[in-house]
This record gives C-alpha cells, sequence and structure tokens, in this order.
C-alpha cells in the first residue's frame, strides 16, 4: 500500500500514514480552504487500509488547530477507526493537546465519547520558538 505523506503548511496538517512502518499521524493545524479536498485522499487512503489493516494501529493527532470543517472530517476518520474496531482489531487514538489547551483537550474527549474508541490523552509543554 502507498505511503500516503503530506507536507504541513500554515493552514493544513502534515500527513503521514505508513501501513509498512505502522505510522499514521496527523499534526499541525487544519484550516484549508477546500476541506474536502484536502481530506478525501486521508478518507480514501483509511478506507482502503481498513480492508486489510495492520494488527494493531494506533492514530496520533496532535493539532495545535482546527476549525469546524476540519472537525467534520476528522470525525469521518476516526469513524472509519471504529468500523475497523467494530470488525475485531485493534485501533487505539493518541490524542495530544499542548498543557494549557483545555479546548483541544475537551475536543478530544468528545470525538472519544462520540466514536468509543480507546483514545490515549498525552499532555505536552510547547517547544518555545
Amino acid at each position: 500500500m502507498e505511503v500516503l505523506n503530506i507536507k504541513g503548511s500554515h493552514e493544513t496538517p502534515e500527513v503521514i500514514f505508513n501501513k509498512e512502518i505502522g505510522v499514521f499521524s496527523i499534526t499541525g493545524k487544519s484550516l484549508p480552504e477546500d476541506v474536502k479536498e484536502f481530506y478525501s485522499p486521508l478518507i480514501k487512503w483509511v478506507l482502503e487500509y481498513a480492508e486489510s489493516p495492520n494488527p494493531e494501529t494506533v492514530l496520533i493527532i496532535k493539532m495545535d488547530y482546527f476549525n469546524t470543517a476540519s472537525s467534520k472530517m476528522l470525525l469521518e476518520i476516526f469513524e472509519k477507526f471504529k468500523d475497523m474496531q467494530e470488525a475485531g482489531h485493534k485501533v487505539s487514538i493518541d490524542w495530544y493537546y499542548q498543557e494549557d489547551d483545555e479546548d483541544m483537550q475537551d475536543a478530544g474527549e468528545d470525538y472519544a465519547d462520540i466514536v468509543e474508541v480507546p483514545f490515549n490523552f498525552i499532555k505536552y509543554q510547547p517547544i518555545p520558538q
């Protein structure tokens, strides 16, 4: 399966989906002009991956910010993970949030309640610029 590797920008997150080495991550900011155009390849990749997933799949989410349109697309991806779990595969989501960012922590908790996939909440300190 081909690796999905999208370099991040000021408006879009970095995405690395690599089945072979088991890395699945979305990091950065997400406020693309055309959210469907950006997220469609991610959703398509996850759908294809779900047909024959690794024994264990951990999705790393380390977002500084995402807009409402992006949140809907993230939910769609998380729902695909729920489908994998319901098919008997082991999946989890590592949700990183900055120590003082209650909004991002709350967003992760809301997703966890909605999709009922195991979430691991991980606080981190931002690196000073």
